[in-house]
């Protein structure tokens, strides 16, 4: 299926490239049939690249491909933007935001979720057994269940210790282009390090030329319980399109949900 709107943006954006004339081409640039592809945001997602290139090596589905390689960082308790670890609310509640979407614009979509430590799963089977693209906070974590996910703690000591220190003064400021800030390189953690970011967005092209991809995070730092991001939404922390290309994004949510990403 491929819409008169999604058709009027394709012919849009490539009139004003002046290069590529056609999505199949986009295909063909990116990498011809047998030559998998995969990307990911921040420097954690090296190892993240590493398990999807497992699937993806062996011909694999771009899709399973980037639900392999995200769970890396969601079961990394040292990463405190994602998963098992991650930075909670100002409440000291871990809860967890991911998606996922494949080359037939199947998603799914879990938000505000707690006590599962791969949500990105959770959101493949929301893809896969539900009618639905989210689910949320307590209906998500009894559809997870009932999946047989396991009920776990998933607030780590640093990260528990990290909060009580920010409740001392209690302020939220998340930093925005933080890429942009200047450092002292002997002194400072890297911009874009994996103590500046939340999320990690991840997209893939498989040996089929179709695409797939998957994001998630424990998202800001100390926000309002109930705060969502643009991490869950589809079109926003996340699109994939077989005939365009696809696209994830990382940063202060609330700032890319208004412009969609």
């Amino acid at each position: 299926m491929f819409s008169s709107r999604r058709r009027f943006l394709l012919n849009t954006l490539l009139g004003s490239a002046g290069i590529i004339t056609s999505g199949k081409s986009i295909a063909r640039n990116m990498g011809s049939a047998g030559s998998p592809v995969v990307i990911s945001t921040w420097d954690f997602g090296q190892a993240a690249n590493l398990e999807a290139w497992k699937v993806l090596e062996k011909n694999g589905r771009a899709v399973d491909a980037v639900e392999a390689g995200v769970q890396i960082p969601e079961a990394d308790e040292t990463n405190q933007s994602v998963g098992y670890g991650g930075n909670p609310d100002r409440d000291g509640r871990v809860t967890l935001d991911a998606c996922i979407m494949d080359e037939f614009y199947n998603c799914g979509s879990v938000a505000c979720l707690e006590h599962i430590m791969h949500p990105i799963a959770v959101a493949r089977l929301v893809l896969e057994k539900t009618p639905h693209v989210m689910l949320a906070g307590e209906g998500a974590l009894e559809f997870a269940l009932a999946n047989g996910f396991k009920k776990e703690n998933l607030l780590t000591p640093k990260s528990e210790k990290d909060w009580k220190e920010w409740l001392k003064t209690s302020k939220y400021e998340p930093q925005m282009n933080i890429e942009n800030k200047q450092y002292n390189k002997q002194n400072d953690p890297m911009p874009g390090g994996i103590s500046n970011h939340d999320t990690i967005g991840m997209i893939a092209l498989d040996s089929k030329n179709n695409i797939g991809g998957a994001c998630t995070t424990s998202g800001l730092a100390y926000k309002m319980r109930g705060r969502i991001g643009d991490s869950p939404i589809i079109g926003a922390g996340l699109y994939v399109d077989n005939e365009v290309g696809g696209a994830t994004s990382s940063g202060v949510g609330e700032e890319v949900i208004k412009i969609v990403g």
